[in-house]
């Protein structure tokens, strides 16, 4: 049935429903049952964990995936426990990219530090990270990220002001990179910040901008002198090398001269023993054969000679008178 309803000179007619309570039950059980899954039900991505807080006070952490909760009493926060978040110290991207461009104003109260030699060093520096435990990340530290870079920037300063300004610019950056991720970690451990620190890098170490030419000045005759030096020490070597090998030549010659006379002298000696030893045997006949090899020798080297037997008497001497040169 319709109910009309006449406002001014227009009559409204309202349909009448007819109200079935068993039905309207129904529907209304189906709504609950919809809200409490839809409330029950949550997912965790896979770079996520879930921390359920229940009434209000810590409960336990899900990883990814479908889970249920306790509705209207459970509540759920996601942390990205996979990603990799990065703070940077001295300057600020701007736009990353092929050609990433960089601002480096403003900075100098964190990226000024003070050396061990006392010098001033303009230090840049980057850390990345991960969340570890997303329960001591929530609940631990009031400001973990502001708490990241005052840790990072303490630890910085401790390590600069460890080192002289060579060191910091040359031959210690990657000790100091090293020592700092190391000691960056034991402080946020203590604090229980659930962060795992993954890199920490130094960009940059330069001095301040003020006193940057000079110190290019100062660079440029240090890097002179070095050339020079080691001009200096090639030429050095150089001869060093030379007068050495002169002295082992002379040396080595000396060794084969000696070994040789030693050697000849041997050979003398054995020579000696052998006609020794023949002598003993045959005295007059070794005595003959020297005696007709050492006048066969004197007489091989005169041209012009005269032979006279000893016992021939009354012997007139000839005297050569075609050769002047004779004597």
């Amino acid at each position: 049935m319709a109910n009309n309803i006449k406002v001014g000179d227009i009559d409204i007619q309202i349909p009448s429903f007819d109200f079935d309570s068993k039905k309207f039950g129904g529907l209304i059980a189906v709504i609950v049952a919809v809200i409490i899954i839809f409330f029950s039900v949550y997912t965790v991505d896979a770079n996520e964990n879930g921390v359920i807080l229940r009434l209000g006070k810590y409960s336990h952490t899900t990883m990814p995936g479908l889970h249920f909760k306790i509705p209207f009493i459970d509540q759920v926060y996601r942390v990205r426990v996979d990603y990799q978040f990065k703070q940077e110290f001295g300057f600020k991207t701007l736009k990353a990219g092929v050609q990433t461009e960089y601002s480096k104003r403003n900075y100098y109260k964190e990226s000024w530090m003070l050396t061990g030699d006392l010098n001033i060093a303009d230090v840049r520096w980057i850390i990345q990270f991960k969340i570890k435990d997303a329960a001591d990340f929530l609940f631990n530290v009031r400001d973990v990220e502001n708490t990241i870079r005052d840790v990072s920037e303490a630890t910085m300063r401790l390590m600069i002001g460890d080192r002289s300004f060579t060191e910091v610019l040359q031959t210690e950056r990657v000790s100091i990179a090293d020592n700092a991720k190391i000691h960056m970690q034991s402080i946020l451990d203590k604090y229980a910040t659930g962060i795992s620190i993954k890199m920490v890098q130094l960009q940059s170490v330069l001095p301040p901008n003020p006193v940057a030419d000079s110190f290019n000045e100062v660079i440029r005759a240090e890097q002179e002198e070095e050339k020079l030096e080691n001009e200096a020490n090639q030429a050095f070597n150089k001869e060093i090398y030379r007068a050495e090998g002169e002295a082992k030549q002379l040396i080595n010659e000396a060794k084969g001269y000696a070994v040789e006379r030693i050697n000849h002298a041997k050979g003398e000696t054995a020579l000696f023993e052998l006609v020794l030893a023949m002598y003993k045997k045959a005295p007059q006949i070794t005595k003959d054969r020297y005696f007709i090899e050492t006048m066969d020798e004197i007489f091989s080297k005169t041209p012009n000679k005269v032979i006279v037997d000893t016992r021939l008497e009354n012997f007139l001497p000839m005297l050569n008178l075609k050769n002047k040169d004779n004597k």
